[in-house]
């Protein structure tokens, strides 16, 4: 399974690095991440601070159908 998973991250590591767009995106999105563990960081109940965020997160997905 991780052979697989690393095909697919290497794909996506070229499919970044030539496309300009794609670069954005995954900065915006890193940046997001980075904001996100630092509000989970800072909270007594890391746990449910995560588990909120990853309901924001899947909220969001769900939401761009």
């Amino acid at each position: 399974m991780s052979v697989l998973l690393r095909q697919v991250a290497r794909y996506v590591a070229q499919r970044v690095a030539s496309d300009p767009e794609a670069r954005e995106r995954v900065v915006k999105a890193a940046r997001g991440v980075v904001e996100e563990a630092k509000r989970i960081a800072k909270e007594d109940d890391r746990a449910y601070a995560a588990g909120k965020a990853f309901r924001r997160a899947l909220d969001k997905l769900q939401s761009n159908r």
